[in-house]
């Protein structure tokens, strides 16, 4: 069971009356808007699982995660509030280089409502701001335009395809239902393995309605339909007041000797980016 009027209360919602398409919209651009996709704990050195009670409670505590902790407890909460929710198993191409296919390094959602369908997606960082129907077709979400079609690559899956402005290429998800408990492993390698991005370098993402706010490391970047603009932050307070401040993040439980070693880690981290970029 998930503390459903906490989590609503963290996406500063009410309870919905009926499981309806325009709530599903709210819920899912409060979800976005207020949750940040980020990966802090596994540079703090705290291991975490994607049950999605201990998401959900982590999101009422102030807190986000990546695909299987917030599409996980996003699920569960469409849920506890009536939508017929199934889980997906798919996969992320960083690049159109990369094998397309549902490899299972992410987790999607879909959500049958009034005869259709809708691909849900609140894990995916700087992408969807709100569900698109299950069909294909272009769609354009502020300053992003994207595309859904059936996947060639996964027989009667679908291919979500990016803005090419944004940080990864495509996403297919299979057609049969899954458990979330089928990700563990994959979970465990992506937050332990040294080949994984999310080990290599710290993020934090939120979408909102014109755009995106995405730090990588010790640098800040914020896209919409100006462009975007990008400045590098290198000093601890003004690092961890991005965090809080843009981010939303509480870290009331992270003590001075933790922020202090993150900070290290993180700014050394980009010190030797920065020097690799300059030969």
């Amino acid at each position: 069971m998930i503390d459903v009027d906490g989590y609503l209360a963290v996406l500063g919602m009410d309870r919905p009356p009926a499981p309806t398409a325009g709530a599903l919209r709210a819920l899912h651009r409060a979800q976005v808007e207020r949750v940040a996709y980020e990966n802090l704990d596994i540079h703090l050195g705290r291991p975490t699982g994607i049950g999605a009670a201990e998401s959900a409670a982590r999101i009422v505590r102030g807190r986000g995660g990546y695909c299987f902790h917030l599409n996980g407890a996003f699920g569960a909460l469409l849920t506890a509030l009536g939508y017929d929710v199934t889980l997906h198993r798919a996969g992320v191409q960083a690049t159109p280089r990369d094998p397309a296919g549902a490899s299972g390094d992410h987790l999607a959602l879909t959500v049958s409502l009034d005869g259709g369908r809708w691909l849900v997606d609140t894990g995916l960082g700087d992408a969807l701001h709100e569900p698109l129907p299950l069909r294909e077709g272009t769609y354009t979400q502020g300053p992003f335009t994207y595309a859904l079609a059936p996947s060639a690559a996964v027989p009667g899956g679908w291919r979500f395809t990016h803005d090419p402005r944004g940080s990864f290429t495509a996403m297919h998800f299979a057609p049969d239902p899954v458990e979330l408990s089928s990700f563990a492993a994959e979970h465990e390698r992506l937050s332990t393995s040294p080949e994984s991005g999310f080990v290599r370098v710290l993020t934090a993402q939120l979408r909102d309605a014109k755009g995106v706010d995405v730090l990588r490391g010790c640098v800040l970047r914020r896209t919409g339909a100006g462009g975007t603009d990008e400045r590098t932050i290198d000093s601890a307070d003004d690092w961890y007041e991005v965090l809080t401040g843009v981010f939303r993040l509480d870290l009331t439980d992270v003590d001075a000797p933790a922020r202090a070693a993150l900070w290290h880690r993180v700014h050394s981290a980009h010190q030797e980016w920065a020097a690799a970029q300059r030969r």
